[in-house]
């Protein structure tokens, strides 16, 4: 059985910081949105899930969620920079005010290329909140109302963050161990 704990390098935002910021980004959401009906969050699967649930419960206004696949990954470790929509929303968006609901913001390509296709639907209203936010790798600027953490460029896993479909249960955000994924840097 693989031990996921002996894969961590160490503990970059630990549980507790991560619900003190949620709890925060939440009540910020719900003043911003305090005069705004129909709010729809999406979340951007599948390492946003586990924020999507905190960020929700952390708001007490109505809203509704629905989720969009995109990937941009494959089984590397960076960006490829080909993006592509694998699973598209339930439901039209059309004057609705929606909150994309995003895991990391690396290069800018994936959001970039989501919020263009989501604007050509016609929302009310469209922003994006990210828990982490890596600078120093962007390549397209992007707009982003709403940073839980802005992260030294590192692989990061945990809190529905992965690796190869791992990590995604630990409760905190952790730097992974070079050599854990060394080989698909070669």
């Amino acid at each position: 059985m693989r031990d996921i704990w002996a894969d961590i390098d160490n503990v970059l935002i630990d549980e507790d910081a991560l619900q003190a910021r949620i709890r925060a980004m939440g009540a910020q959401i719900e003043a911003d949105y305090a005069d705004k009906d129909d709010l729809l969050l999406i979340c951007v699967l599948k390492g946003a899930f586990m924020f999507l649930s905190d960020i929700s419960r952390a708001m007490k206004r109505p809203h509704s969620v629905d989720f969009m696949g995109i990937s941009s990954y494959g089984k590397g470790t960076t960006s490829k920079g080909a993006v592509q929509i694998i699973m598209d929303l339930k439901a039209p968006i059309e004057d609705r005010h929606v909150l994309i609901v995003e895991d990391i913001i690396d290069s800018g390509r994936t959001l970039d290329y989501m919020r263009r296709s989501l604007m050509a639907r016609s929302p009310a209203s469209l922003r994006i909140c990210t828990l982490l936010n890596k600078p120093a790798r962007r390549e397209i600027d992007v707009a982003v109302e709403y940073v839980g953490f802005d992260i030294p460029d590192e692989f990061v896993v945990g809190y529905g963050l992965d690796f190869d479909e791992y990590y995604r249960n630990l409760p905190f955000i952790a730097v992974l161990k070079p050599q854990v994924f060394a080989h698909l840097l070669h």
